[in-house]
């Protein structure tokens, strides 16, 4: 049997390399000469296309934000800059984001909340595709004071400076306000993502519940003693309330008696 030909492996090599510095950057990267341009720019057309049908599918309310010229500027400076870890293309969003937050760099071109719109919306898909699932063995109800309540593996607590939320064309806020925004982002048991607009107190009440085992009622007295409140029993009644409601949301995956 015939050994292979190893000088053609530079040749190859070198090939290869061309041709992808140009589907990267095909404005500063000049196409292989052996290759066709015909052939090259159904190539060019296939690779932009679909990754900027990703990003535009992922950041929908960021894409309407932009004209046509400058989001496509965006994406491909993303498309040649961006070294990507991960081969899968749902994958892409995060490639993204982690373009925008450590490459991309301030340009005029971008608002000030752009970093945290791109976050808030890569975590609705990131939220989606997820894998985690909900514990087994827990009661969808019951006394919530007296149960353990277990936050669900699908929810995310997000603190923002502009509230992402309510951004769109009709309102871009060029300055943060002075308060923060909270929010609760979830997967419920029907695969559907919502989100919550919460505040720092149910923030805290979340995070105590996912530091330990303690019943509601506890994580409540350890709350007001936290905050200094002067009427403990007024806010353990609020948080039966809140607890309850954060448990038809499925942001609590049950309770444990």
């Amino acid at each position: 049997m015939p050994s292979a030909d190893r000088s053609a492996e530079p040749a190859f090599g070198e090939l290869q390399r061309c041709f992808a510095a140009h589907l990267r950057a095909p404005d500063q990267c000049a196409a292989p000469p052996s290759v066709e341009d015909r052939r090259m720019g159904i190539y060019r057309e296939l690779i932009y296309n679909n990754i900027e049908s990703f990003i535009s599918g992922g950041f929908p309310v960021l894409r309407s934000l932009y004209a046509d010229e400058p989001w496509h500027r965006m994406v491909r400076d993303f498309v040649r800059c961006h070294a990507s870890r991960s081969p899968y293309f749902l994958q892409i969003s995060e490639e993204f984001l982690h373009y925008l937050q450590n490459e991309r760099g301030h340009r005029e071109e971008d608002p000030a909340f752009l970093l945290e719109l791109a976050h808030y919306e890569w975590v609705e898909l990131a939220l989606d595709v997820s894998g985690e699932e909900f514990p087994v063995g827990l009661a969808c109800s019951g006394d919530v004071l007296a149960s353990i309540p277990v936050v669900s593996p699908l929810v995310w607590s997000l603190s923002y400076r502009f509230p992402v939320h309510r951004i769109g064309p009709a309102y871009q806020p060029p300055e943060p306000p002075q308060s923060p925004t909270f929010l609760l982002v979830y997967r419920d048991r029907a695969d559907e993502v919502g989100f919550m607009e919460a505040n720092g107190v149910t923030a805290r009440l979340l995070q105590l519940a996912g530091e330990g085992e303690h019943c509601g009622r506890q994580l409540l007295e350890t709350l007001a003693a936290e905050m200094r409140h002067p009427d403990t029993a007024a806010l353990l009644e609020f948080g039966r309330e809140l607890l309850e409601r954060l448990l038809r949301l499925d942001i609590l995956a049950g309770l444990k008696v």
